[in-house]
């Protein structure tokens, strides 16, 4: 009697096409898995240019607070060396008017720095993983 395992049950044409089947799944699986791969590393690129844009913000932003504290407290020591109320309405207005300029300028550049930051974020990994794909 013949040995009852699945060689032996199955016709030769089913075997065949489990097989094809069984090894196109495993091609799809593989694939799949690549493209996986590739979706984490787009991501974590993005992630990291992201990440770098957000900190070259922070340190703009914290060398900015940095300078308008210090202006501050050089504004208020010249306060308590003035002679008199005139004196002191003087340095009132030149300080108001610097900080207004200043704080203009820093507005300007933290705009300019995010317009970069989203232009490099639109044109980043994503973009060259699409020309990959379409290559």
């Amino acid at each position: 009697m013949a040995d009852p395992t699945i060689n032996n049950l199955l016709p030769p044409e089913m075997r065949a096409f489990a097989e094809q089947s069984v090894q196109n799944a495993q091609k799809a699986f593989e694939q799949l898995m690549s493209a996986t791969q590739r979706a984490i590393s787009s991501f974590e690129g993005q992630a990291t240019s992201a990440h770098s844009n957000v900190l070259g913000l922070h340190q703009k932003v914290v060398g900015f607070s940095e300078r308008n504290v210090a202006a501050s407290f050089e504004f208020a020591q010249k306060l308590l060396q003035a002679k008199d109320g005139e004196e002191l309405m003087r340095l009132h207005a030149e300080f108001a008017k610097a900080q207004i300029e200043t704080l203009t300028e820093q507005a300007k550049d933290l705009t300019q720095h995010a317009a970069k930051a989203a232009s490099k974020a639109a044109s980043g990994p994503a973009s060259s993983g699409n020309a990959q794909r379409n290559a």
